[in-house]
């Protein structure tokens, strides 16, 4: 058994260039979405990148090196931006792959799709919150959403564009989770994404999850990922599952009761059942990737402060005055990161440390320490009764890594 199976390793050292980079491209938007980071305004801030200067941002994101970091233009709206084509077009000039994260409004056409399409976007990245109208519209504010997010996934795949569909995870809409699944796999999805509410800007007056309704979701979404390709955002501790889950297939030990899986598990996997998520599960199950705030993930603000994620707002730096791979590579906040000894309380002390790291953006969320324990992690270092296979196992990785293996 190899870990290369159970976690994907990022193909370039993660110290010196990122998987990823995020460019909120505008916090302007329509929408009133009640989890939303940014606090999105209708109109846009006089002080974001102008075209000239996001352009030298691209340009920033080349300097890393061939093959460039995926580039993702999010917001706010970016179609509220007249310049998105052009600077879609100036990437893949320049040898960046830029996807585009828009919004759910009466913007996201089809005639635009096209044109971001033609101008050379690799990817569309979609929110939906609710296998219904009523379910997601209510979450982002204004009705009609759902129609246009499921017209313009629809469009997108016509058009022969990866879609990524990306849903927040929140009590209002822990029980539809296999109805949205079934949406996923009847519309087809290059992934899905199941995002765990971080606490900051709207969504700090969220009602939060408690760890082990996050322990039996992880472990919902790890069984879809026989059924669509899945993955995790701010759950880092889905790779902890990952783990345990494929060590406990090979021991034949049952998951619920090893991992001590509850009530909201059960529940999931019956409502999937009824739904015959689990009767056509062929697919191979797409490994989580080794990625994490200011590891291998860099954001970068409408005003072009760099952060290591969206949903840590602290400062590592600023474009317009110097390049972001010497803000990734050299800052003190993103080098610190990088160091899991640095990691305080039960994460600190954890066996699954270098594979998982907890979410720093909601550890800082929660307690305003980025290097505070994960406080949706309910797990106890040293209680997974595998330990012997996990060491095994961990160990392969740490090998692979030294050679430089993927």
């Amino acid at each position: 058994m190899s870990t290369a199976r159970a976690i994907r390793r990022q193909r370039h050292d993660a110290a010196q260039r990122p998987f990823i980079v995020i460019w909120e491209s505008t916090r302007a938007c329509p929408l009133a979405c009640r989890h939303c980071r940014a606090e999105a305004l209708p109109g846009r801030d006089p002080r974001e990148l102008d075209t000239s200067a996001a352009r030298r941002l691209l340009r920033q994101v080349a300097e890393f090196g061939h093959p460039a970091p995926l580039f993702v233009i999010t917001g706010g709206d970016p179609f509220q931006r007249p310049d998105l084509t052009d600077l879609i077009a100036h990437g893949k000039e320049i040898g960046v792959r830029v996807a585009v994260s828009p919004s759910g409004t009466p913007t996201l056409t089809g005639e635009r799709l096209r044109a971001v399409r033609a101008a050379g976007a690799v990817g569309l990245s979609l929110s939906l919150d609710g296998s219904t109208p009523a379910l997601h519209d209510s979450f982002r504010g204004v009705p009609g959403v759902y129609d246009w997010t499921l017209d313009a996934w629809d469009t997108a795949r016509a058009l022969g564009m990866k879609v990524q569909i990306n849903t927040t995870v929140t009590r209002h809409n822990l029980r539809d989770l296999p109805d949205i699944v079934r949406l996923v796999a009847d519309h087809g999805a290059m992934l899905w994404s199941a995002f765990f509410l971080v606490p900051t800007g709207r969504g700090r007056r969220l009602d939060p999850l408690t760890a082990a309704e996050v322990e039996d979701v992880l472990n919902f979404v790890y069984d879809m990922g026989r059924t669509v390709p899945a993955k995790t955002t701010e759950a880092h501790h889905f790779r902890r599952v990952a783990l345990q889950r494929q060590i406990l297939a090979r021991t034949g030990d049952d998951p619920v009761a090893t991992l001590g899986l509850g009530p909201l598990y059960r529940e999931l996997t019956e409502r999937a059942d009824t739904l015959g998520l689990r009767e056509g599960e062929r697919r191979v199950r797409r490994p989580p990737l080794d990625v994490n705030a200011g590891r291998g993930f860099v954001f970068v603000s409408h005003t072009g402060t760099v952060h290591p994620s969206g949903f840590l707002p602290l400062d590592a730096g600023n474009v317009r005055r110097t390049p972001l791979p010497e803000i990734y590579r050299g800052s003190r906040l993103f080098t610190g990161l990088r160091d899991t000894d640095r990691l305080g309380g039960r994460c600190g002390r954890c066996e699954f440390r270098r594979v998982c790291g907890g979410s720093r953006s909601r550890a800082y969320g929660a307690t305003g320490d980025p290097y505070a324990e994960e406080p949706w992690c309910g797990y106890v270092p040293g209680s997974f009764p595998r330990q012997s296979e996990l060491a095994a196992l961990l160990a392969g990785r740490s090998s692979a890594a030294t050679s430089g293996g993927e």
